[in-house]
């Protein structure tokens, strides 16, 4: 399907967000902020530290309201779309005295969902990736991994219209962290899922990602999009990093973001 023919999920529309305004102590994090997120997109946000990228996540949330500009989950503003958007954290953030399924349904449950469905959605969904068996497990006797695929299959388990991933995958090791990738990119396909992933890994970006934004020293702003162009047979987190297209998305997006390394 041609990129531009899906629908648009969310929308970011002039977003400006400034903290302590009119003090002395006035802070502009993000600025101007625009950019949409079309049906089945994985769209990444990348920038130097401290640009902003996490108060543009808590912005696009609905956890912030910004100080100018909109953000729209399927012509609403997110803060009236209850329920549209689901994220996931760098920590899983499990309870531990429920098990895997009963931390799977929690989501459910707050929504006033019944146990009959809801106990039928949380085991499709760890029969399908990768869990079963494990239901009746605890979060202090599971990995790293297996934690994060509990903490997204919790987000999954009320269809969210938009999933926001905020370094998911920032405390794992590499080996997992590439399954993990691998996975996760999977069931979003598997799903046609809408995705905003919020990085500091730009090679985890075009590993995952459709589009990405990079945005600028703070206050945040667009400084450029660009669309990654790799088939899908090739976007393996192992695969991917052999084709030239990614070493050059690589080095361009590094030059943007205007890291300097000593000597």
């Amino acid at each position: 399907m041609i990129q531009n023919a899906r629908p648009t999920v969310l929308a970011a529309e002039n977003v400006k967000m400034t903290f302590n305004a009119h003090t002395p102590d006035e802070l502009t994090a993000i600025s101007n902020i625009g950019f949409e997120l079309k049906q089945g997109e994985i769209l990444g946000i990348v920038g130097p530290s401290g640009c902003g990228k996490t108060t543009l996540f808590n912005v696009i949330a609905g956890l912030l309201v910004p100080t100018a500009g909109t953000i729209l989950v399927n012509g609403k503003r997110v803060q009236d779309a209850n329920g549209h958007v689901g994220y996931m954290l760098q920590k899983d953030l499990l309870l531990p005295w429920r098990n895997v399924i009963d931390n799977v349904i929690l989501g459910l449950q707050v929504r006033g969902v019944s146990a009959r469905e809801s106990l039928e959605i949380a085991h499709s969904l760890i029969d399908a990736y990768g869990l079963k068996g494990f239901e009746q497990t605890y979060p202090s006797a599971l990995s790293g991994g297996m934690r994060q695929r509990v903490a997204f299959m919790r987000t999954l388990a009320f269809s969210p219209d938009v999933i926001l991933l905020d370094e998911p995958f920032s405390a794992l090791d590499s080996q997992t962290r590439l399954l993990l990738q691998a996975d996760v990119m999977r069931i979003i396909r598997e799903r046609n899922c809408s995705v905003v992933l919020v990085t500091h890994d730009v090679g985890e970006a075009i590993t995952m990602c459709d589009r990405i934004v990079v945005i600028t020293s703070r206050p945040g702003r667009v400084k450029s999009v660009h669309t990654i162009g790799i088939e899908p047979a090739l976007r393996h987190p192992l695969k991917i990093r052999k084709q030239p297209r990614f070493n050059e998305l690589y080095d361009t997006i590094w030059d943007e973001l205007g890291i300097q390394f000593a000597a």
